[in-house]
């Protein structure tokens, strides 16, 4: 293998568990924060109110999650692209 192929390899699994840690992240908070404001008394199960509220939140959520995540991508991008010149 070459040394660029090996370089391609490494950036791939780094990539791979970068988007795997960020998706666990992002449950961990939709669970933490819409869970606790839409499920006040947990029960065996969720009344239609807390269904649509726990939708509605993790809906908001993921939208502002991937804002967040484009916006954050783009300035590395963009910076990364800045020290090579």
């Amino acid at each position: 293998m070459s040394s660029e192929s090996i370089k391609a390899e490494v950036i791939k699994q780094v990539r791979t568990q970068y988007n795997i840690d960020n998706a666990k992240q992002l449950i961990e908070k939709v669970n933490e924060h819409c869970f606790e404001k839409c499920v006040p008394k947990p029960s065996s199960g969720l009344s239609s109110g807390e269904s649509t509220c726990f939708t509605q939140c993790m809906d908001k959520y993921m939208l502002a999650w991937n804002t967040v995540d484009k916006t954050c991508m783009t300035r590395v991008q963009r910076e990364s692209q800045f020290k090579s010149l």
